[in-house]
């Protein structure tokens, strides 16, 4: 079965089957991205998988709200966590995301509405042959981390933010190829249909 290349060990490959590049509207994964997608910065994305457990339940299953009033108690008990990336500024930027996040669900309802805006609320479709050719950004992870950072977001510069795109099946960048290329196509003919196109 083809797969993209970067899918090698059984980690991975269950990753790469099951979640990348599937459309994600719950709020509560879209902020375990957030926080994911930060933790990863310098390091592979393997490695923040094998501790995704130890960040669920160090992190209250990712309720933002919970997170959000996280004090110098709960700081410093991350700190000791050897379960996930025991950095303070990754630490104080997942508290600091989650107060943003309770914001921008304040004034869109849903962060799910207000995520999905950078892609006019559908999947962009790519159809890359190789994986070198796949971009580290785009013009929409650069407008998205601008307005992130504007709202007070850290850890959300453009090459994070398009993995958090990529991740959550705002982009499908799925080699053409690869047998997930077609089933997510398939997907985001479904998505969009159900999710009218939103214009900034």
């Amino acid at each position: 079965m083809a797969r993209c290349e970067w899918a090698k060990s059984e980690l991975m490959i269950e990753y790469h089957d099951h979640e990348w590049g599937v459309p994600v509207h719950d709020d509560r994964t879209l902020f375990e991205f957030l926080i994911l997608e930060g933790a990863q910065a310098g390091l592979s994305w393997e490695t923040i998988l094998k501790k995704r457990q130890a960040y669920k339940e160090a992190f209250d299953n990712f309720d933002a709200e919970v997170v959000a009033a996280y004090g110098n108690r709960k700081i410093g008990q991350l700190l000791a966590n050897d379960g996930i990336v025991r950095n303070r500024l990754k630490i104080a930027s997942a508290i600091k995301n989650a107060q943003a996040v309770l914001a921008v669900q304040e004034e869109f309802g849903t962060l799910d509405r207000f995520i999905w805006q950078f892609t006019e609320g559908r999947s962009i479709v790519n159809h890359w042959k190789e994986l070198k050719e796949i971009p580290a950004r785009t013009n929409e992870a650069d407008h998205m981390s601008k307005e992130l950072k504007r709202r007070g977001f850290k850890f959300v510069g453009s090459t994070i933010c398009y993995a958090h795109m990529q991740a959550t099946g705002m982009v499908n960048d799925h080699v053409v190829s690869c047998f997930r290329h077609a089933d997510l196509l398939n997907i985001s003919k479904q998505h969009d249909v159900a999710r009218p196109v939103k214009r900034r």
